[in-house]
C-alpha cells in the first residue's frame, strides 16, 4: 500500500516534529518559521531551555528530510535577553538619575570611617539620610530585578542553530536582519542599565545542497536594490498582539516566500501560528503546510486564510 502523505494547503495540530514525519521527503522547496524564543510566553508554558533546544533540534534535523535538494529553511527568531542564569553574580546598577538622596558611597565610607562605631542607623543620622540609603550604598542592593530575583544574561541562538543544521546536512547560506520598531516593552532593565533596547530578529537561511535556480526576474529592479540584495530589511512590527503573542508582519513573510522559492511550490511553516507564512504562500502562488501544537492556533490560523481567500475572491469579481 502506497503511503499517505500530508495533504498541501491545510494546517495540521501536533507538535512539528512528530507530524513531519507524515510529509512527503524531498517535496518542501522552503519551509519559513518563526519558533518560540524561550521567553515566557503563554504556549511556551512547560519547556525548560534543555527541552526547547531539543525541540528545535528534531525539529531541524526532520528538514534534512522533507527540503528538496536546492531547498531552503529560513528561521527567524532572536537571542534571549534576559537568559536566566544562577552562576552569574549580581549585576548592580546605581541609576543617579533616580536617586533621591545626595548621599554616595564615598561619603558613608568616609562617615563609616570617622566614626567606625556608628551602626547603618547612626550614620544615617549623621549624614541626613534613611538607614535604606545607608545599605544601599555599602551593600550595593540596587540590585537588577530585585535582591532575591536570579539575575539574567544574553543569551545568543544563531550558533547552537548552526551546530544543529550542520549536524544535519543544511548549511548557512546566508543572514539577514530584520530591523523592526524598538520593542520598549520586552525590554527589561533598560531603565536601570546600559542596555540597549529589542529593535531587530534575526533570519538565518540555511540550504539544502542541490541546484539553486537563481531567477532575478521574481523581484523587479527596484526590490532588488531595496531589499533583495540588502542584509537588513526595515520592516515595522505587527501593531497589535492581540489574536496572537508574537506575530510577524505579513510583508517579512512576503519577502521570504518570493525570495527563496518560486511559484507552484510548497512552503512549509511548523510553527504556523495565526497564519501568516500560508497567506503569503496563497498571495504569491505557492502551496502550503502548516503545523501548530496549539488547537486554537490552528483554528486562527484557518479562520485568517479562509478570510483571506474569501476577499481574494471577492477582488476578483469586482
Amino acid at each position: 500500500m502506497s503511503q499517505k502523505y500530508l495533504k498541501t494547503n491545510d494546517i495540521y495540530h501536533g507538535r512539528s516534529e512528530q507530524v513531519m514525519t507524515e510529509i512527503e521527503p524531498g517535496s518542501i522547496a522552503l519551509s519559513f518559521w518563526s519558533p518560540p524564543y524561550f521567553v515566557g510566553k503563554d504556549y511556551e508554558r512547560g519547556e525548560t531551555f534543555q527541552s526547547w533546544q531539543d525541540m528545535l533540534k528534531s525539529v531541524i534535523a526532520m528538514h534534512s528530510q522533507v527540503l528538496k535538494p536546492g531547498g531552503f529553511m529560513v528561521i527567524n527568531i532572536a537571542d534571549i535577553l534576559c537568559f536566566e542564569d544562577e552562576k552569574i553574580p549580581r549585576f548592580q546598577g546605581m541609576n543617579l538619575a533616580n536617586q533621591k538622596s545626595k548621599v554616595t558611597r564615598e561619603m558613608v565610607l568616609a562617615a563609616k570611617k570617622e566614626h567606625p562605631e556608628y551602626n547603618r542607623y547612626q550614620l544615617a543620622e549623621f549624614l541626613g539620610c534613611s538607614e535604606q540609603t545607608i545599605d544601599r550604598r555599602l551593600n550595593g542592593n540596587n540590585i537588577r530585578g530585585g535582591k532575591y530575583q536570579i539575575q539574567t544574561r544574553v543569551k545568543l541562538v544563531g550558533g547552537p542553530l548552526e551546530e544543529y543544521a550542520y549536524d544535519n546536512g543544511l548549511y548557512l547560506y546566508d543572514h539577514r536582519i530584520w530591523l523592526k520598531d524598538p520593542t520598549w516593552a520586552n525590554s527589561r532593565w533598560t531603565t536601570n542599565t546600559l542596555k540597549a533596547v529589542s529593535e531587530h530578529e534575526d533570519l538565518y537561511i540555511f540550504w539544502k545542497p542541490g541546484q539553486q535556480v537563481i531567477d532575478r526576474q521574481k523581484l523587479s529592479g527596484d526590490e532588488w536594490r531595496s531589499w533583495g540584495s540588502r542584509a537588513i530589511w526595515h520592516l515595522r512590527s505587527v501593531r497589535a498582539n492581540d489574536i496572537h503573542e508574537a506575530m510577524f508582519p505579513i510583508e517579512l513573510a512576503s519577502r521570504v516566500v518570493r525570495m527563496y522559492s518560486d511559484k507552484g511550490d510548497v512552503v512549509l511553516d511548523p510553527f504556523m501560528g495565526s497564519g501568516t507564512t500560508a497567506i503569503a504562500a496563497l498571495m504569491h502562488g505557492r502551496n502550503y503546510i502548516g503545523i501548530d501544537k496549539e488547537k486554537k492556533y490552528v483554528d486562527l490560523a484557518k479562520k485568517k486564510i479562509r478570510a483571506h481567500q474569501n476577499q481574494a475572491t471577492l477582488d476578483l469579481e469586482s
